[in-house]
């Protein structure tokens, strides 16, 4: 089971598997882009030649989520984490009020941010069954007057996903879909801002995308700092300052990858058919892989699971990484094991994990 080719079967949390095809495209034009003799990292972020490797980026993202002309697509930095505070310092004023959905760790850390800037409170959580299960929409608690509703869209430490978003009304929908963006359709009209790091499905890390109504930029705080205002990002089309040119250049072509395979239509498909793979080894093997997450919150991104005890965790996975198997160790605030399984991640290598997982039980049942 050994590879025979040099590529890992890369299960990474993040930075994560890349698109092959997008890989190779970066190597042929690393030295010269478009005939420019030039990187495309050597270019000006305001030259025309970059200019347009943005612009299609946001295109492409626009096409493949179906996003109106009410949304502005911003390319920020600092990752999810910076949003987490970046998001209250610009709407939770004084005297409003924001409810977090607590889900997992993420949401969690959103959530002790949010409070440094206003008046943050539980919509709902799952903490007492430890992260195993997404809350119902009937469970959320908050108000109309509230000025948002937070939410993670997947967990990627506990192995949980929303399947189905609630409708807020008149209160903004705001979700952290750093790990399963793009991963599956969702209604884009249901959210007043996504965020969304780069580096699980979207390209390399260093790209933060923020997809964000139009309407919210209007009633944002402008008594803070301006590197930290939506509505100056939105304003110079995410020039205000010099951006990670190259990956979202990197990322531009992983949209086009998406693109070219067909759309999120194909690719929902090809990850409901990797995580079945994974999902069906834990189920069939009665009791030797125990699954974390209730099946009816099972994420498609990250597949937690855990052996009888320690010592066999601690086998499969020194056994897994001689077999070329790279990232199933667990989260390390709570072991076990992780199969990420993003969307560059090949149905091959899911198909041969799953294979190791049954031959190893095979052996040490």
């Amino acid at each position: 089971m050994i590879q025979t080719n040099e590529r890992t079967y890369n299960f990474n949390a993040g930075p994560s598997a890349l698109p092959q095809p997008v890989l190779e495209r970066a190597q042929q034009e690393l030295l010269n882009f478009q005939d420019t003799g030039m990187s495309i990292m050597e270019h000006s972020h305001r030259g025309a030649v970059y200019e347009e490797v943005h612009n299609k980026a946001i295109t492409r993202l626009k096409d493949l989520l179906s996003i109106p002309d009410d949304y502005e697509i911003l390319f920020l930095q600092g990752g999810g984490s910076l949003q987490f505070s970046m998001i209250p310092m610009n709407f939770l004023q004084n005297g409003k009020k924001a409810g977090y959905v607590l889900t997992g760790a993420w949401s969690e850390k959103a959530f002790s941010e949010a409070k440094l800037f206003g008046d943050a409170f539980e919509a709902a959580s799952t903490k007492g069954s430890n992260y195993r299960h997404i809350p119902k929409n009937e469970e959320l608690i908050y108000d109309s007057s509230d000025t948002y509703l937070h939410l993670t869209s997947n967990n990627t430490i506990f192995g949980t996903q929303w399947r189905e978003y609630p409708d807020t009304g008149s209160v903004p929908l705001i979700a952290d879909m750093s790990s399963d963006i793009l991963s599956i359709p969702f209604d884009i009209n249901k959210f007043g801002l996504i965020y969304a790091g780069a580096q699980k499905n979207l390209g390399p890390s260093g790209v933060t995308v923020v997809i964000i109504r139009k309407d919210l930029l209007e009633k944002a705080n402008s008594n803070i700092p301006t590197m930290m205002k939506y509505s100056i990002h939105a304003k110079n089309n995410s020039l205000y300052h010099t951006p990670p040119t190259f990956g979202i250049y990197m990322l531009g072509e992983v949209l086009r990858w998406i693109q070219d395979i067909g759309g999120l239509k194909e690719i929902t498909k090809r990850n409901e058919e990797k995580a079945k793979l994974i999902y069906d080894a834990i189920d069939e093997s009665k009791g030797f892989y125990i699954g974390h997450a209730e099946p009816a919150s099972r994420s498609l991104m990250n597949i937690t699971f855990r052996l009888r005890n320690e010592d066999l965790e601690k086998k499969f996975l020194t056994e897994a990484c001689k077999e070329g198997f790279v990232g199933l160790n667990g989260h390390r605030s709570v072991g076990g094991c992780r199969a990420s399984t993003y969307n560059a991640v090949p149905y091959e290598n899911c198909k041969a994990l799953s294979e190791f997982m049954y031959h190893f039980k095979n052996l040490n049942e």
